[in-house]
């Protein structure tokens, strides 16, 4: 497992677990790469989660299987699984349906500050207006008419060169976030996602590193 990631039955049963059994599980918000919460899992629970595509944990208290969010609604759609270097806990990569925490809080940590983020919650809130296209949504609009998209990004491309060639600091921010925004959009249009972009550019660093 050159990159640790979990394939199949054979790559789960290798896995180094505790006495009873089980090892910690870490759910992470493949998108935002917030950290949602951490539980327990045997075998069995990892290989239903594989085999369900939803995350399930191995309870304790209960000495029982459970699915995450069998009682809220609130599931863990499971994107793909990875073993640590030591092979004794895992990293879940997941897409949330709702809140993951029984309190109603967004991860079992409660409000955490995070930084670098900004872009994935643009990201969601453009799918979200993608879903629901309500009335009077800019975003909608621009989802809707493909020359409209073209044209603005085009627009701000032009208004962000210009701000950068006058060193005009403020505006430069002002004209760069307003290109990113009509970006991401265009990408949704297009039917490219947030985290395609983001692989890419993991898998140019890892081949190139930072000094390219």
């Amino acid at each position: 497992m050159t990159n640790r990631k979990l394939r199949g039955a054979t790559d789960m049963a290798g896995l180094g677990y505790d006495d009873r059994g089980l090892l910690p599980v870490i759910a992470q918000d493949a998108t935002t790469g917030s950290v949602l919460m951490v539980a327990w899992a045997n075998l069995e629970a990892l290989q239903a989660s594989a085999k369900t595509g939803e995350l399930h944990f191995w309870s304790r208290s209960r000495g029982a299987l459970w699915k995450k969010g069998e009682t809220s609604g609130n599931v863990l759609r499971l994107r793909s699984l990875y073993a640590d270097c030591d092979l004794d806990t895992v990293l879940a990569l997941v897409d949330p349906t709702g809140p993951a925490c029984h309190t109603g809080e967004i991860t079992c940590f409660g409000e955490v500050e995070e930084s670098g983020n900004a872009l994935a919650e643009l990201w969601d809130a453009i799918e979200e207006r993608s879903r629901t296209r309500p009335e009077g949504s800019y975003t909608a609009r621009l989802l809707r008419d493909e020359n409209l998209r073209f044209k603005k990004l085009g627009e701000e491309t032009t208004e962000l060169v210009a701000a950068l060639a006058r060193g005009q600091e403020e505006r430069v921010s002002q004209e760069a976030a307003d290109l990113l925004y009509h970006l991401l959009v265009a990408l949704h249009g297009a039917g490219v996602g947030l985290d395609d972009v983001m692989a890419v550019l993991s898998a140019r660093r890892r081949r190139q590193g930072p000094e390219r």
